[in-house]
């Protein structure tokens, strides 16, 4: 019985030992070090804003009040909770009627930052600070100090601040990229304004698409409101990341949170530097993600690339010979596995670089030499919605085996639409209308061939595989998109 229970004990024993010849006690990870020698180069970032008339006024908030309200209604105390009475002196104190009047300050949030140089340059995200009129960073030794925006990027959310003041602790610079997932991290931040209040956790993924030109590293650190511009560090005590995003349905921590990239971050706040603003490159397309729906009937190996959806009239990629309904594969050499992927390799490109591009276009590869423009601060996407883009014919079309009746477009409309070919819906029914179809889309190819008339496009409709799913790109206003649709 002895000889049992000691064999037991050791079993269990073992459970808490490494593999190895030589068995070692399992540790988990001491942060004290790391958090002592990091944590002075954390700031809080307190911004307030100037009442005007139009931001709240006598009524003493930073906001317009719903309409009718007033100090009678019972809704008013609970809005007052949130704008406390200021001591005097401070930004932001009510008057003696106990109001606060245009060109006060008001609290408008708090954020985290983290200083980069001994000079005073600070790395925070761009939402904590938009719209600011005064910027107060809080220092570790109690200190504070007024800060400067030398600029922000809306894009990437970052932001670079500037404080007066010398000889200040800094935070050494990871490489992000040689992150591993599993690997552990810690956040140090002021969540809901408690200042240097630090979490730990693990990576849980990499280059998660949340953002237009950022792969998001994706953590389950506590990251709550207060944290973001805060840094994400790894065991060596570098910056790795900056806190910017969480996933919540109740607005406070649910185990995933998001951190930009230092090395990103970075770039951005080189130029932030030097010119304070960034400057990103442009092709001059409306891009979407290719499924393996549209993949396959195109005879891609896989769903890879980005989808063109729309070019932009006399922008690069017009010029360079980009159609509608290709699929960019490869860009300046590097491969496009996402549709994501594409904003940001051309917007890390700089304006006036002639790059060479892959597209697949009716089967084939093709190699187009295009010309990187200088995206502008106010260039916006284009939306939709001409309506119907061609004239109707006095005829009633045949319906096809698709569902749709389609009709030619004059050659002046082909011209006015810039396109060569293709067909008008008429009508639309059976499978066409349950892929979404609807009348005044223009038909421009089935899988892989061109469509150049109606009587065409129900023959190449006729010699579809009924079993298989056929790919019909489809134009809409001023953009395409590949629909599947099956024969019905």
């Amino acid at each position: 019985m002895k000889k049992l229970i000691l064999a037991l004990a050791m079993t269990s024993a073992s459970l808490f030992m490494a593999p190895g010849p030589q068995a070692q006690p399992v540790r988990l990870p001491d942060f004290a070090d790391l958090v002592e020698q990091a944590g002075p180069a954390v700031v809080n970032i307190r911004t307030t804003a100037r009442l005007s008339a139009e931001r709240g006024g006598s009524s003493g908030f930073p906001f317009p009040l719903p309409e009718g309200m007033d100090e009678n209604d019972p809704m008013f105390e609970f809005f007052r909770r949130f704008f406390p009475p200021r001591q005097p002196g401070e930004p932001g104190q009510r008057g003696p009627n106990g109001q606060r009047g245009p060109g006060q300050e008001v609290p408008r949030g708090v954020g985290s930052g983290f200083i980069i140089s001994a000079d005073g340059y600070i790395l925070t995200n761009q939402h904590v600070v938009d719209g600011a009129d005064e910027i107060y960073v809080t220092l570790t030794d109690k200190r504070e100090l007024r800060g400067k925006v030398i600029g922000s990027d809306r894009r990437t959310d970052v932001a670079l601040v500037k404080i007066d003041a010398q000889r200040l602790p800094t935070l050494k610079i990871g490489d992000s990229s040689k992150l591993r997932v599993g690997e552990w991290v810690v956040a140090i931040g002021s969540p809901f304004g408690l200042d240097n209040t630090v979490t730990a956790g693990i990576v849980s993924a990499k280059s998660r698409d949340t953002g237009d030109y950022l792969p998001f590293i994706q953590t389950d650190v506590a990251v709550n409101p207060g944290n973001s511009g805060g840094p994400l560090l790894n065991m060596a005590g570098e910056v790795v990341g900056i806190n910017s995003q969480i996933y919540s349905r109740t607005g406070g921590f649910m185990g995933i949170s998001f951190a930009i990239p230092i090395d990103e971050a970075m770039r951005v706040a080189d130029q932030l530097r030097e010119t304070g603003r960034v400057i990103r490159g442009r092709i001059g397309v409306g891009i979407a993600e290719v499924t393996r729906d549209v993949a396959e009937p195109l005879g891609l190996p896989r769903a890879a690339g980005a989808l063109v959806r729309s070019v932009e009239r006399g922008g690069p990629a017009e010029k360079a010979g980009v159609e509608v309904g290709d699929i960019i594969l490869r860009f300046d050499g590097r491969q496009i596995d996402r549709a994501s992927d594409l904003p940001r390799l051309v917007g890390g490109t700089k304006p006036g670089t002639q790059v060479t591009m892959q597209v697949w276009r009716r089967g084939q590869q093709r190699d187009l030499s295009i010309t990187v423009d200088e995206l502008k601060p106010e260039a916006t996407a284009r939306a939709g919605g001409q309506g119907s883009p061609g004239q109707q014919a006095p005829a009633q079309p045949e319906m096809t085996a698709l569902g749709l009746a389609v009709v030619d477009i004059p050659a002046e409309r082909q011209s006015q639409l810039r396109i060569s070919g293709g067909v008008l819906v008429q009508g639309v029914e059976g499978a066409a209308a349950r892929a979404g179809l609807r009348a005044g889309d223009i038909v421009l190819a089935v899988n892989n061939t061109a469509v150049t008339s109606a009587s065409q496009f129900a023959q190449l409709v006729g010699k579809l595989d009924r079993s298989r799913t056929a790919v019909l790109l489809v134009r809409r206003g001023d953009s395409a998109q590949y629909v599947p649709i099956r024969p019905e």
